[in-house]
C-alpha cells in the first residue's frame, strides 16, 4: 500500500471524527454558552495534550516554531471552533455542513498559500463555482438572504483552511499528533481567560449529561484525537490530495443530524450538498504541482 493510499484512508478516519463535530456542537451550545463550547473545549484537549506531551517526553519545540504554532491556534482552536459555535446557535447542523462544503476547496487554497502547492486555473475556477454554489444555498436556506450565521461559517471555513494547510506543513517535520498536542497547549494563555469569565454562569442543573457528552466530543474527538489522523494523512498523501476526503464529511454530518438530531433533510439541501461535492471531485481533476 502507497503511502498515498496510506495518507486516504487516515485523512477518511479524521474526517470521520469531524463529521460529529457540528451535532455535537449543537447539541452543546444548546445550554452552553458559546465561549464555553468553542473554547473550552480547547482548555480540556489542552489539559490532555499536556499529560501526553509529559509522558511521553516530547523535547519543547525550537523558538522560531512558535510562532507557526500560534498562528495554527488561531485558526484551528481559536477562530474556527468559535465562530463555528456562535452559527451553531442559529442554523440546523445540516444547513451547517452544507456551507462547510467547501472546506476541501478552502485547504487547498491553503496549501496553495503555506505550502509551496500549485493549483491550475481550473482548479481556481472550479473553487469559483463551489463558492457560488454554497452562498447560493445560504441565501435561499435562508428565507430569501444570508443569514448572520452565514457569515460566521464562511470565516469558519477560511480560517480552518488556512489552519490545515499550516498544520499539515508543520507536521512534516514535527510529527502529526505532536503538532496539535503543542498548538492546543500554546493556545492556553488565549483560551483560558474568556472561559472562567463566563464559566461561573454556567446552569449546572439544567445542563444534561446529553450536553456534557456534546462538549466532550469536541474536546477530545474534534480538536485533538481526528488530528492525530488527519495531520498524519496530510503529510502521507499531501494536503491538496487528503483534503478533497472532507468530500465524505458533507455527507456523514447530514446523517448525524438526522440521526442524532432529528433534524430534516430537505431536498433541496439534497440537491445542493451533491452540486457541491460535484464540483470539489471536478476540481480534484485539476492539476495540482507540489513542491519536491
Amino acid at each position: 500500500m502507497s503511502d498515498e493510499v496510506k495518507g486516504m484512508l487516515l485523512g477518511v478516519i479524521g474526517v470521520a471524527i469531524f463529521s460529529l463535530t457540528l451535532p455535537a456542537t449543537r447539541v452543546a451550545v444548546s445550554v452552553l454558552d458559546p465561549v464555553i463550547v468553542g473554547l473550552g473545549r480547547a482548555v480540556v484537549a489542552a489539559a490532555v495534550a499536556a499529560a501526553i506531551l509529559f509522558l511521553t517526553r516530547q523535547p519543547i519545540p525550537a523558538r522560531r516554531t512558535w510562532f507557526r504554532l500560534l498562528m495554527v491556534a488561531l485558526c484551528l482552536v481559536i477562530g474556527f471552533p468559535l465562530f463555528m459555535t456562535i452559527a451553531m446557535r442559529s442554523v440546523p447542523a445540516s444547513h451547517g455542513g452544507v456551507v462547510l462544503g467547501v472546506l476541501p476547496l478552502a485547504t487547498t487554497v491553503g496549501a496553495a498559500l503555506f505550502c509551496g502547492e500549485r493549483p491550475s486555473i481550473g482548479f481556481w475556477a472550479m473553487a469559483v463555482l463551489g463558492s457560488a454554489l454554497v452562498l447560493a444555498f445560504a441565501f435561499m436556506d435562508g428565507a430569501g438572504a444570508l443569514q448572520v450565521a452565514d457569515l460566521w461559517l464562511l470565516a469558519a471555513v477560511f480560517i480552518a483552511g488556512s489552519g490545515y494547510a499550516l498544520s499539515g506543513n508543520l507536521s512534516r517535520f514535527m510529527g502529526s499528533w505532536q503538532v496539535i498536542c503543542w498548538v492546543v497547549v500554546a493556545a492556553l494563555p488565549f483560551t483560558v481567560p474568556p472561559v472562567l469569565w463566563v464559566a461561573g454562569d454556567i446552569d449546572w442543573p439544567a445542563t444534561s449529561w446529553q450536553v456534557w457528552a456534546g462538549f466532550f466530543y469536541v474536546a477530545l474527538f474534534s480538536q485533538l484525537i481526528g488530528f492525530f489522523a488527519w495531520n498524519r494523512g496530510m503529510v502521507m498523501g499531501g494536503v491538496s490530495r487528503v483534503g478533497q476526503v472532507q468530500l465524505l464529511q458533507l455527507f456523514m454530518t447530514l446523517a448525524a443530524s438526522w440521526l442524532l438530531l432529528g433534524e430534516e433533510i430537505t431536498p433541496t439541501t439534497i440537491v445542493f450538498a451533491m452540486l457541491v461535492v460535484a464540483v470539489v471531485a471536478w476540481g480534484r481533476r485539476m492539476p495540482v504541482s507540489r513542491p519536491d
